[in-house]
């Protein structure tokens, strides 16, 4: 294959959704995700999204059921099968349903669905199911979960417009990337009043704008306790549990020691931040010959959420907790997240935990996990205990210093010293934090600091999750491993291009290590690109996922990895806990038999996806609370730096809140851009001047949309002053990579 054939197959488009469909049908025998990959030449992180697309199609009964051609009688179903319920039968007890998108000319094999109180179906339902064979062509089918009925929803203002006859209110998307209004009729408008934010089911048919139903009234656009419940409704989070789940959670009691290890003398301490209400872990260090004996106690959620409970299918359905400003949405009922799975100081609660052994550099020697009844000593925050190593403890920390505190900073800073022989990947990102009033409202947007205590978690929970890993290997049991994959060569080199114009290197020619990254990172720490650089590195890494494929974790630099320390607030980390139930015979609560490799390969796949859910509305969010906060300064001036850079405009994020706004192509000096996509810049042909993200710029603040969560800027001052050759350069950078070359005009009053 000659070089120019190669470099076209890499840059194979995307197959959309009819393309797999017509590839499927025109195969004569099974087809998987691997020969789908092979045939539109799909690598890297385009996986995930081949994944994710099959997923729909099949939830929509889209993908066609091939059966081989040779051994027509004999071909079995896979393993796990989305149904259609067809045909109801009370008397036997049962349904009767056939595979989603069966197109073989044969009538379909008989089904026999049994019927299953936490997921009741009917006619027409479809129902994701567990499949055992039971004669030639019969079948039984275990349902795993019914899949929700399919139906278009958005969020959005109602604003009262009558418009043509019957019409009576138009509904303004939340959605900023939703472009068009949608219109209510009279008869739709539920109890909707103008100026509500609303939940609408979207209609088929009718000619102008498309038809809404109000389903649900959020609330008032002026009352800032909207914001999060707008995110949880556009991200379709659930936030009501079952009646059997709830019934469960407060049927369940405190544990008795029985067989358990008794760690109640052991004196091990929570520490978590200020506004923290599940206590999930706590830890102990003391000093062990020349290195140190640590132990990471978690909450035995496993022992209270139990295999195909309600409880247990809630806990999958929401995948893990969201976290608002305002408010939490929690993967358990309070009873257990808040109460009998928190580690409370001066409680007896159910834990398992796991002794780790290192030495004097930080590497782990050795390591035993044990079922345990323990008592917290105390519950600390981050500052109380960073305050308290520093020299300033309170009445609290003080008689903890010696005994307890000294020495988990003794065991964290032998394992910083193995992190560093690593080299992990350490961007410094900035989080923001809002502050929210009695009242609701905005009280103040701050940096999150990131202290000493803060870290000194990370790494006793990253060694125990570690320590997870490698038990469940060493079992022979499916593990649920957190991949971080290495970045694909494609955003390597686009990375390598970028850094380039920076005049900074990225190592060529050998496999790219995080500690390469580190190594460039540490060389613009003193620079004013350093935050460029970092936010642009973080950009180009792939997305960490859940699978029971083992890539390593490439930011962490470790050959296996898996979450073993949140089991309140993460599905995966009960995965995990049950994997080690049953490989060390802990007890109840074990990782059922029949959940091999392909049911860790579902459940990896939901939980990264609800996992993402709930990030992007967590951000959604807190972009309404800061957009609400900013509208009080609408015309003020405000310096802040390029954070993004495109073919339509500038964003720009402030210095001093992080706020984020659009200063789109009519708010900059008039002249026609090009945008450098390589550069990440946009250049004036006529003037001259560049806008190079990474550059500080001092605007005005024209627009803060709170239904959106969008801020608009003016250009008032900032930027560079391009050459000739610069100007000639974006121009032609423009052609090359296959635009027209035609340049962004921007229309308004000279500057």
């Amino acid at each position: 294959m000659s070089e120019d054939s190669s470099r076209r197959r890499k840059a194979a488009p995307f197959p959309t959704p009819e393309q797999v469909l017509a590839f499927l049908r025109d195969q004569p025998g099974k087809v998987g995700k691997r020969e789908i990959a092979r045939a539109f030449h799909i690598s890297g992180d385009d996986r995930l999204r081949l994944k994710a697309l099959l997923r729909e199609l099949e939830a929509s009964g889209q993908v066609p059921h091939k059966v081989p051609r040779s051994k027509p009688e004999r071909a079995a179903l896979p393993e796990v099968a989305v149904l259609e319920i067809v045909r109801v039968n009370p008397d036997e007890g049962g349904l009767v349903g056939v595979p989603v998108g069966w197109e073989d000319e044969r009538r379909p094999p008989s089904i026999h669905v049994a019927t299953s109180p936490g997921a009741a179906a009917g006619l027409g339902d479809r129902v994701l199911c567990r499949l055992t064979r039971t004669g030639p062509r019969h079948y039984l089918g275990t349902p795993i979960k019914v899949l929700p009925r399919r139906t278009d929803t958005t969020v959005g203002l109602f604003i009262r417009h009558p418009g043509r006859p019957g019409e009576i209110a138009r509904i303004r998307p939340s959605n900023r990337r939703e472009r068009e209004e949608y219109v209510v009729r009279i008869g739709d408008e539920g109890d909707a009043e103008d100026g509500q934010i609303v939940r609408v089911e979207l209609l088929a048919g009718g000619a102008g704008l498309r038809r809404a139903r109000v389903l649900e009234v959020i609330g008032d656009q002026r009352d800032p306790r909207v914001f999060s419940l707008v995110a949880i409704a556009a991200a379709n989070i659930p936030t009501v549990f079952s009646p059997e789940a709830l019934a469960e959670a407060e049927a369940a009691r405190p544990v008795t020691l029985g067989d358990r290890t008794d760690l109640r003398d052991l004196p091990l301490i929570t520490i978590d931040g200020a506004d923290a209400r599940d206590f999930d872990d706590a830890v102990f260090a003391e000093q062990d010959g020349d290195g140190w004996h640590l132990v990471v106690a978690i909450a035995d959620v496993a022992h209270y959420v139990t295999p195909d409970s309600a409880l247990d299918r809630a806990a999958y359905e929401r995948g893990n907790s969201v976290y608002f400003p305002d408010r939490v949405v929690p993967m358990l009922p309070e009873a257990l997240s808040n109460e009998l799975c928190s580690l409370k100081p001066g409680v007896e609660r159910a834990c398992l935990a796991v002794h780790l052994w290192i030495d004097a550099e930080g590497t782990k020697r050795g390591h035993r996990f044990v079922r345990g009844l323990m008592k917290s000593t105390a519950r600390l925050t981050y500052e109380q205990v960073q305050a308290a190593i520093d020299g300033t403890p309170e009445d609290l920390t003080a008689p903890l210093v010696e005994p307890l505190l000294r020495p988990l900073y003794g065991a964290y800073n032998a394992l910083q010293r193995a992190r560093d022989r690593r080299g992990t990947l350490d961007l410094d990102l900035p989080e923001r934090k809002v502050a929210i009033a009695s009242t609701g409202t905005v009280a103040g947007i701050q940096p999150r600091a990131r202290l000493d205590s803060h870290k000194l978690i990370e790494e006793f929970m990253i060694l125990a999750n570690v320590a997870a890993a490698e038990t469940i290997e060493r079992c022979g049991l499916p593990c649920l491993y957190r991949v971080h994959d290495e970045p694909s060569q494609e955003k390597t080199e686009a990375l390598r291009e970028f850094l380039g114009t920076l005049n900074l290197n990225l190592v060529k020619g050998q496999q790219l290590r995080p500690s390469h990254i580190t190594r460039l990172l540490a060389s613009v720490e003193e620079s004013p690109v350093r935050q460029l650089v970092h936010e642009t590195v973080l950009r180009s890494m792939a997305q960490a996922i859940y699978s029971p494929d083992n890539h390593g974790h490439f930011g962490l630099a470790l050959a296996r990895y898996a979450h073993f320390t949140s089991p309140i607030r993460r599905y995966a980390d009960l995965i995990v806990h049950r994997a080690l139930i049953r490989g060390l015979a802990l007890g109840d609560g074990a990782l059922p038999k029949h959940q091999g490799l392909a049911a860790m390969e579902e459940i990896g796949e939901h939980v990264s996806t609800t996992e993402r859910r709930a990030a992007e509305a967590e951000r959604d969010a807190i972009d309404r609370y800061v957009t609400a906060f900013m509208a009080a300064s609408i015309g003020g001036r405000f310096v802040g730096r390029v954070s993004g850079v495109t073919s339509f405009g500038l964003f720009v994020t402030l210095e001093d809140t992080g706020a984020t706004g659009l200063i789109p192509m009519r708010g900059l000096p008039e002249d026609f851009y090009h945008h450098d996509d390589g550069r990440q810049r946009l250049v004036g042909e006529r003037r001259g001047r560049a806008f190079t993200l990474g550059d500080t710029l001092e605007v005005r603040l024209a627009d803060a949309d709170i239904v959106t969560g969008s801020l608009s800027f003016e250009y008032l001052s900032g930027g560079t002053m391009a050459d000739a050759e610069g100007r000639r350069g974006a121009r032609m950078e423009a052609q090359m990579r296959g635009r027209s070359g035609r340049p962004q005009r921007r229309f308004g009053p000279r500057r």
